[in-house]
C-alpha cells in the first residue's frame, strides 16, 4: 500500500460550494497532520525454535495458539548418531579410568620393573662401596673397583628412566581421561539437542514443521512470542520517516476489526532501511487491550505529527502542478505556498486569502 500523508479535521468540514460560475472560497478550520503507514500485528519478544541437529522430527506436541512453559519438550529429533557417540564415549571413559588406576596393566608392569631395578641398584651400590673399601686397602685392582662403580651408576640411571616412564604413563593416562570425559560431556550435550525444548515461556504463533519432517540444523520448527505484549510494526516511507518521533500517537485499524480505531504509541524507530518492504520500520505499542489479536494481521495506521489551528484550506483538485490556482478576477494563475497536502485538501500558507474565490482549473 502506498505511504502518504493525510489530514484529519477536528471538527467536521462542510462541503465546499463549487461551480463554474461562483467558484469556491477557502475555509478556515483546525486540522491534524498524520503520516499514513501500513503494517502488521506482531507480538514482542518473539523467537524462533530451531533444530540443533539433523534428523527426523518425532513426537510433535504443540499447535498454533498453545501456551508453552519454559523447559517443555515440544518434539524430538530422531538422530541415532548422537546416541551411538554417547555410548562409545561412555565405554572409552571406562577404559581410560582403569588406565589411570593402580590396577592398570601398563602401570603395574612399570611398577614391577621399578621394584626390580631398585633391588639391583641397591645390590650394585653395596658392591661398589665394598670394592671401594678394598681398593683403599689395595686389596683389589683399580679396574675391578671401577667396574663395580660403573655398574652401580648404570643401575641408578636405569631406575631413574623407569620412574620417568611411570610418571609419563600416569600423565598420559590423566590426559586421556580428561579428553574422553570431555568427549562424553559433549556427546551428552549433543544428545540433548535431540529434544526441542522451550527456552522461555510464550505462545506458539507459527508452526513450520510437523511429525515425520526431516530437519537440518538451523531449521525453524516454530515461532514463539509473548502474547501479552502486542505491537504494531509499521512501514513508513523514507520521505516521511524524518517526521516520526518516539512517543507520537498512532491511530491503528486492524483489517480483522475495521470497526474500531486503537490508540498506540511509537516506541521504536529502526535506524536501517528495510530492503524487503522498501521502507523504514517503526514499532508501536497499544494503549488498550485488543478485542482479538492474530499474529500477522494486516493493519493501517495514521501517525499523529502535529496539529494546526485555523488552517486555510482549499480542495486539492483546485491546485495545479507548480502550486498554481485559478483565482476569480485574476488574469493569470496565482502561485500559492502550501503546508499540509492530503489526497483531498491543501493547506494554504500564502498567496490567497479566505475571501478569494477559487475557480476550477482551466483546461
Amino acid at each position: 500500500m502506498k505511504i502518504k500523508i493525510i489530514a484529519v479535521f477536528i471538527v467536521s468540514i462542510f462541503a465546499f460550494s463549487c461551480n463554474k460560475e461562483t467558484g469556491t472560497k477557502p475555509i478556515v478550520q483546525d486540522i491534524k497532520e498524520l503520516v499514513f503507514a501500513s503494517g502488521t500485528l506482531e507480538w514482542k519478544n518473539s523467537y524462533n525454535l530451531t533444530a540443533q541437529t539433523d534428523g527426523v522430527l518425532k513426537n510433535v506436541d504443540f499447535e498454533i495458539g498453545d501456551a508453552v512453559a519454559k523447559d517443555k519438550v515440544l518434539a524430538r529429533i530422531e538422530n541415532n548418531t548422537n546416541l551411538v557417540n554417547t555410548q562409545i564415549a561412555k565405554e572409552q571413559l571406562t577404559i581410560t579410568t582403569e588406565n589411570l588406576s593402580n590396577n592398570s596393566p601398563a602401570l603395574q608392569q612399570v611398577q614391577q620393573n621399578i621394584v626390580f631395578a631398585t633391588a639391583k641398584h641397591n645390590q650394585d651400590q653395596l658392591q661398589a662401596e665394598r670394592y671401594e673399601r678394598l681398593y683403599k686397602t689395595q686389596s683389589v685392582a683399580k679396574a675391578e673397583y671401577e667396574n663395580y662403580k660403573l655398574a652401580a651408576e648404570n643401575s641408578l640411571t636405569n631406575l631413574k628412566v623407569l620412574k620417568n616412564n611411570y610418571a609419563q604413563l600416569k600423565q598420559q593416562a590423566k590426559q586421556n581421561y580428561i579428553t574422553t570425559k570431555g568427549q562424553l560431556e559433549n556427546n551428552k550435550v549433543a544428545q540433548q539437542y535431540n529434544n526441542i525444548v522451550v527456552p522461555q515461556y510464550g505462545t506458539v504463533i507459527e508452526k513450520l514443521k510437523t511429525n515425520g519432517d526431516f530437519v537440518k540444523k538451523g531449521d525453524v520448527i516454530a515461532t514463539i512470542a509473548d502474547a501479552k505484549l502486542i505491537q504494531a510494526v509499521l512501514n513508513v516511507d523514507e520521505t516521511n520517516i524524518g517526521k516520526i518521533k518516539l512517543g507520537q500517537t498512532a491511530y491503528v485499524k486492524l483489517n480483522t476489526d475495521d470497526s474500531k480505531i486503537y490508540n498506540a504509541k511509537i516506541t521504536e524507530i529502526l535506524a536501517s532501511f528495510d530492503q524487503k518492504s522498501q521502507s523504514f520500520i517503526c514499532k508501536a505499542v497499544f494503549e488498550e487491550p485488543l478485542n482479538k489479536a492474530f499474529f500477522g494481521t494486516q493493519l493501517e495506521a495514521n501517525i499523529f505529527i502535529k496539529e494546526k489551528k485555523n488552517a486555510l484550506l482549499i480542495p486539492r483538485n483546485l491546485m495545479d502542478f507548480g502550486n498554481r490556482v485559478n483565482v476569480k478576477g485574476k488574469d493569470d494563475y496565482v502561485i500559492v505556498k502550501t503546508g499540509i497536502i492530503s489526497s483531498d485538501f491543501v493547506e494554504i500558507l500564502a498567496g490567497i486569502t479566505k475571501d478569494d474565490v477559487i475557480l476550477p482549473l482551466k483546461h
